[in-house]
């Protein structure tokens, strides 16, 4: 235990890790505390100065009082933290344990709301609060209302095509006002378009909401810090009609070959075309629409990457992803998405669908990357 001390300490202080010498007030433990636990958890080590010396700490008895105090009276919800009691160097330090908090945001005395930032914390901006409740399923971006939006950005021959295909009723026949009925859909709510009711039936969803539109870029090389590309595309619009597009985004910029097929048959995508379909259909309906920024499509001469933004939920990693383990971070588009033939299965078998037809294929198995820095999430495919 003390060699994995020793090589923490060597690592120095980061967004997991905090020194700290001493604390002089519970307010001051509980903000460290909250936010660990409104970030990734970590681990704090009393005692111990900013450059890593053991200094020890005195009173032990009433420091494990103020973490008990900041745990349960300080922070809210309450949040439960394990202690280690150890000696280090032949000074007593105490070792904080924060786990990943399961409750988020935790506020310090109700009104103060601290995240980590690298080494350092600072309170959490209105985006990243929403961004916290959304991490404990206590808001969904695609359940909240678009600002500045009304009944008119709905496409209403889209909407009621939708809504006869699937109900089988006609709207001029059932006794609902039409913002009702949006209502009762979770498309409208307050007199304005939910994120949903404007990506999946808004007149021009990218008009409203142009950070989300999708740019796909297929370049000459192998990076993107050439000056050449070989075809470039902003693509707005619906779901479905943005997933059409960037699915023939794709195809058009991916050799088809050959394969054992007859010479008059089109050939055979160089990447499984079920597999970038699971990949874009993901992306579209698992993204963080809480961060403002688009879906990328970048095509390399040596690999194609769907690039996602925001990080990947709670508890889900890119090694458990290849098991089915999905939280669900979107759930109206989810549910609406196979009701407009977006090709979604919501079962949680994409990510071992696209393994297994990039097996089938006789090609890499594609690679799940996310960077937590940049708050995004990769899908690469390799061309061979």
């Amino acid at each position: 235990m003390e060699n994995n001390l020793i090589e923490m300490i060597k690592r120095g202080e980061d967004s997991q890790t905090q020194f700290k010498l001493r604390f002089d007030s519970v307010d001051a433990l509980a903000a460290e505390i909250s936010a660990m636990a409104n970030s990734e958890g970590g681990i704090i080590l009393v005692g111990i100065s900013d450059t890593g010396e053991s200094i020890g700490i005195q009173d032990v008895r009433s420091l494990n009082q103020m973490i008990s105090n900041a745990c349960s009276q300080k922070i809210d919800p309450p949040l439960t933290v394990s202690t280690h009691n150890m000696f280090f160097k032949n000074k007593l330090i105490v070792k904080i344990q924060v786990p990943l908090g399961a409750n988020k945001p935790y506020a310090v005395n109700k009104r103060d709301f601290w995240i980590k930032v690298g080494a350092d914390k600072r309170r959490a901006s209105r985006e990243e609060l929403k961004r916290l409740m959304q991490a404990s399923s206590g808001l969904y971006a695609d359940e909240m209302p678009v600002a500045n939006t009304a009944l008119s950005d709905i496409d209403i021959y889209s909407f009621r095509r939708f809504y006869e295909e699937q109900y089988d009723l006609k709207i001029d026949e059932i006794e609902l006002a039409l913002e009702t009925l949006l209502l009762n859909l979770r498309l409208m709510i307050n007199n304005q378009l939910t994120l949903a009711g404007l990506l999946l039936f808004g007149r021009q969803p990218e008009m409203v909401k142009p950070q989300y539109q999708i740019k796909g870029v297929a370049f000459a090389g192998i990076d993107t810090g050439g000056n050449e590309y070989l075809d470039s595309e902003d693509i707005g619009g619906t779901l479905p009609a943005v997933y059409k597009s960037g699915m023939a985004f794709l195809k058009r910029n991916l050799r088809r070959q050959q394969k054992g097929q007859s010479f008059n048959l089109p050939g055979i995508l160089e990447i499984p075309e079920i597999a970038l379909e699971e990949a874009f259909v993901n992306a579209l309906i698992h993204r963080d629409y809480f961060v403002n920024s688009g879906i990328r499509l970048f095509v390399f001469d040596d690999r194609v990457e769907i690039i996602s933004p925001g990080k990947l939920p709670n508890t889900v990693t890119t090694e458990n992803i290849k098991y089915g383990i999905q939280i669900v971070r979107n759930p109206l588009l989810l549910s609406y998405a196979p009701k407009l033939k977006i090709p979604y299965r919501g079962i949680g078998s994409g990510i071992s669908r696209m393994i297994r037809e990039c097996k089938k294929a006789k090609i890499p198995a594609p690679e799940f990357i996310e960077d937590r820095k940049s708050e995004l999430f990769k899908v690469i495919f390799f061309r061979v």
